[in-house]
């Protein structure tokens, strides 16, 4: 039924995501429909459904992304299918972030009238709950802030957080598996070595650390929930959870330090990092990149819901080059996309399939924001406009040496 409701957004849909004036309907690449049963654009095509008028208004004060994204955070505007096809299908408008989208003088004019016929003019609705106020700079948990059984429902049993490695991989959990002991193995853990994990999230890491290479773990978290559950997690493990940044680390020096933000950001000072190792000691970060060229800081979807003071991502030169200049040795970077995307799939996959719990433990608010947040990262990694490396560095010792065993009897000088 094209009638109604979709049947006066669909000419104007048209020209804004085709790009002519008289752009048919047909070609649209998703279908719209709309609070009064209408819909518009072709059978088969990916579905929003315009739940109520204010996602409208919301589009119409902030036209691309941050509209879409609060309209359907708010449960105004839903998706019917596959949530991975419809934001596909809309990757263009995504893109443009705080940007009003460019639109003609017509274009503007031919929106007003269409918002004043279907009663969406008016102030500028409030932003979601879950939306961080501009501007504001305060160490914020947001969505992490969720309970354990929230993330058991999307993460799986294991609550890793990290990029699973998939090459040998049936399941998560086996990649998850595979992830936790390639990093181990690249650390070169022993027993009693001093392990900084500077993403501790749900403990996955710290955990596997402690009981499969007796390891000494401090690990940084956001919130006082994962602290609590990684003390119930360890036991009687030596596997201590700091709520907070790098300021509650401690002096060191740590034999290893690894930074695992898979669903997480990450941007530690490098020479911070230098001042935590031992000589001879290891890091290993795995980092969301971007990549090089002109890059405009702005407003998105990720540091309005995500993570509001370090949402904006480095290119992987800039990294290395800040690891490298605060004196640390760069001994390889591995390139983990395709691994990170699937990953983040399954995650998606995990949570769709447990909505109804997950909804109910962290509200539908905060668990929408989830999944457009894991779906819209899956897309950019694999489109390759983010990519994601593992960088591995070494504090080299006294002499000068990284060496292929770095420590000998838990004390990385003895030699």
């Amino acid at each position: 039924m094209s009638e109604g409701v979709a049947g006066r957004l669909g000419p104007l849909l048209a020209r804004i995501m085709l790009g002519e004036a008289d752009a048919p309907v047909g070609e649209l690449p998703i279908r719209v429909m709309a609070w009064d049963g209408s819909s518009v654009g072709p059978a088969g095509a990916p579905a929003f459904v315009v739940r109520h008028r204010r996602a409208l208004r919301r589009l119409l004060w902030k036209p691309g992304e941050i509209g879409l994204v609060r309209a359907y955070v708010a449960g105004e505007l839903d998706i019917e299918g596959d949530v991975f096809d419809a934001l596909e299908a809309v990757q263009q408008v995504m893109r443009i972030g705080d940007e009003p989208i460019r639109l003609t003088g017509e274009d503007k004019r031919e929106i007003v009238r269409t918002a004043v016929l279907l009663g969406a003019v008016g102030t500028e609705p409030r932003p979601p709950a879950e939306e961080f106020p501009p501007g504001d700079t305060r160490e914020i948990a947001g969505p992490l802030d969720a309970p354990a059984d929230f993330f058991t429902q999307m993460l799986g049993p294991s609550l890793a957080t990290s990029t699973g490695l998939w090459d040998q991989a049936v399941d998560l959990d086996d990649a998850q598996r595979a992830s936790l002991a390639a990093v181990a193995e690249r650390l070169g853990l022993f027993s009693g070595a001093r392990v900084l994990d500077l993403s501790g999230g749900w403990g996955a890491f710290a955990h596997h650390a402690a009981a499969e290479h007796g390891a000494r773990v401090v690990a940084l978290v956001r919130t006082p929930e994962q602290a609590e559950y990684i003390r119930k997690r360890s036991g009687d493990l030596p596997v201590d959870p700091r709520v907070g940044d790098l300021s509650v680390a401690g002096d060191g020096p740590f034999d290893a330090i690894a930074g695992l933000a898979g669903v997480d950001a990450l941007d530690p000072p490098a020479a911070r990092l230098y001042a935590l190792l031992a000589p001879g000691g290891r890091l290993l970060l795995q980092q969301q990149t971007r990549r090089p060229g002109p890059h405009q800081i702005r407003r998105t979807f990720t540091t309005s819901y995500m993570f509001p003071t370090d949402g904006e991502l480095r290119t992987l030169g800039s990294i290395v080059g800040g690891l490298e200049e605060a004196g640390l040795e760069v001994r390889g970077t591995l390139a983990l996309r395709e691994h990170h995307a699937r990953t983040l799939r399954a995650w998606a996959a995990a949570l769709r399939l447990h909505w109804p719990t997950a909804v109910e433990r962290a509200g539908a608010g905060r668990a929408r924001v989830w999944l457009l947040y894991l779906a819209a990262s899956a897309l950019a990694c694999e489109s390759g406009r983010i990519g994601v490396h593992a960088i591995t560095a070494v504090r080299r010792d006294r002499d000068g040496r990284a060496g292929t065993t770095l420590v000998e009897d838990r004390a990385v000088l003895r030699r």
